[in-house]
């Protein structure tokens, strides 16, 4: 009997780490932390004087990019109540330096991550409204996670049309 109380509490104990798994295919947290990683890489790897690349007038340039997915995770998350930095819109054309933008990028992920390490069992049920829309906070999170994959595609575009290989995909590009 003790060998299968044992045997049950070790599954226990298994699961919650089994959750913390990273990469695709493992959850928001598998995914949050493999679009967050390949963002971060994208940008470093990107030359400071590629920033202000856009690729055709009145388009996104590649700060304004990353300025958008930062200021996305705050807007979305903003929605259930969570309280974000305060933000405007016109930031995303604001900052330009590299070091800023990156910084200001790894500061939104920091915000969604705690506020998502601060939700009880149950929350991600809880109903809220979005753009007049009834939704639930883990459709929220979905969203969220969802519009920073969208625009990780829309980065890789403007990388490659700069002639840089997205950090992830060196060795395959061979």
């Amino acid at each position: 009997m003790k060998k299968l109380i044992f045997a049950f509490a070790l599954m226990l104990c298994a699961a919650p780490l089994h959750a913390q798994s990273e990469g695709p295919f493992q959850g928001f947290n598998g995914e949050w932390n493999h679009v967050k990683s390949q963002l971060i890489q994208l940008a470093e790897a990107t030359p400071e004087e590629k920033f202000n690349w856009r690729p055709a007038p009145g388009v996104r340039s590649i700060a304004e990019v990353y300025m958008h997915i930062a200021i996305g995770n705050y807007y979305i998350l903003s929605q259930d109540g969570t309280k974000v930095p305060e933000f405007k819109e016109s930031t995303e054309t604001s900052i330009t330096k590299k070091a800023e933008v990156i910084a200001y990028l790894k500061h939104s992920f920091e915000v969604v991550e705690a506020a998502r390490a601060q939700l009880k069992p149950g929350d991600l049920d809880r109903k809220i409204k979005v753009w007049g829309k009834d939704t639930t906070v883990d459709a929220m999170y979905l969203r969220l996670i969802l519009h920073d994959y969208e625009h990780m595609g829309q980065a890789v575009a403007y990388a490659r049309m700069n002639g840089i290989v997205p950090p992830w995909s060196k060795s395959v590009a061979k």
